[in-house]
């Protein structure tokens, strides 16, 4: 019978990379400086062997648990999935474990709490928050206690240390694309902050932008992508309105299906942008003009934060706001000549104008 192989070893690596076995050390713990050069050496050496960073041999030796808990509201959302999977792959690289709790998307800030407990209760040695409804003030009590970092919101408590896409940019740059297009009056989804601390600050940055630029604004108020029927039987109730600005790709698809069910031409009637980029929705089969978050950056960011307050050391960026990217799909287009724009929707649905 074959003998299985033997797992690499860091000297392994070392000796495939041409170097010392303290250089592979450094770039695998992230600790000491690294010529350029060396760490690119050693990564191609480590892939190449298949070396994976042994955390049970590790948390033996310093009597550490090498795990990182973190909290996911709703991990069968696009968003949330891709960053639970890019946080994995990280603190993978990093030699950590990733011990995970999810919600179901409605938790209450009660429900989310009493999972950052458990998780403080299983002894990991770090946390990140991944949630757009827990507020700032209930996160503070685990950060004073253990190195904790919000993932994929724009939070700026001092006491926190957070990596996210930039709302402000991302709400702006879109309304400067539909604005852009030449619509006057646009409706804009707006979602509150009670509800969401990232959709609120983009749809917010979204008004005002366009209000900067001379563009109408009407403001629906919206929570639940199941509320898309009213968002389009309010918008329908304003026919010179040719553009509406969705706090999501979710909600944005959720409305595309309720103006199809009207009757009404997206991109011909109505323009529809969407948010986040991210996953099936994304896909040029709908064409949805979206703004890209840089979803693999947020997560390798937030799990390279953590390792560091871990390590004793300070992030470069207490709050790391990261650009993201406009994707201008099909969903977007000029606004119809208002002499011959046709009825957006058919006579079943004539009341609702």
């Amino acid at each position: 019978m074959a003998e299985r192989p033997r797992n690499p070893t860091i000297i392994d690596v070392a000796a495939r990379a041409g170097v010392s076995k303290s250089a592979v050390s450094r770039v695998v713990s992230g600790r000491g400086s690294v010529a350029e050069e060396t760490r690119r050496r050693v990564l191609e050496a480590a892939a190449e062997l298949g070396y994976v960073v042994n955390a049970v041999a590790r948390a033996m030796v310093a009597h550490r648990t090498y795990t990182v808990g973190v909290f996911v509201r709703d991990a069968a959302t696009p968003f949330y999935g891709h960053l639970l999977a890019a946080m994995q792959e990280r603190a993978a690289f990093h030699g950590y474990r990733v011990v995970t709790t999810t919600g179901s998307g409605r938790f209450a800030v009660s429900d989310e709490y009493r999972a950052l407990e458990t998780l403080a209760m299983l002894r990991v040695e770090a946390l990140i928050v991944c949630s757009g409804l827990l507020p700032a003030a209930k996160i503070v009590p685990f950060a004073e206690r253990l190195p904790t970092v919000v993932a994929g919101r724009p939070e700026t408590h001092r006491s926190i240390t957070s990596v996210f896409c930039d709302e402000e940019e991302g709400g702006a740059a879109l309304a400067d694309h539909v604005a852009g297009l030449g619509h006057r009056q646009v409706a804009v989804i707006a979602v509150p902050r009670t509800s969401s601390v990232t959709m609120a600050p983009r749809t917010r940055a979204m008004a005002r932008r366009l209000r900067e630029r001379g563009v109408r604004v009407l403001e629906i108020e919206g929570t639940r992508s199941e509320e898309a029927g009213g968002w389009a039987a309010e918008v329908l109730r304003h026919p010179a309105i040719t553009a509406v600005m969705a706090p999501s790709d979710r909600h944005a698809v959720d409305l595309l299906e309720q103006l199809q069910l009207r009757g009404v031409s997206v991109p011909g009637d109505l323009s529809v942008t969407g948010y986040d980029g991210i996953g099936p929705l994304s896909t040029p089969l709908i064409g949805l003009t979206s703004w890209r978050q840089p979803i693999e950056r947020i997560g390798s960011g937030a799990i390279d934060a953590v390792v560091r307050l871990l390590d004793g050391e300070q992030p470069p960026d207490h709050h790391l706001a990261l650009s993201g990217a406009l994707v201008a799909g099909r969903t977007t287009a000029p606004p119809p000549d208002a002499s011959a724009q046709a009825p957006r929707h058919s006579g079943a649905d004539a009341g609702e104008r």
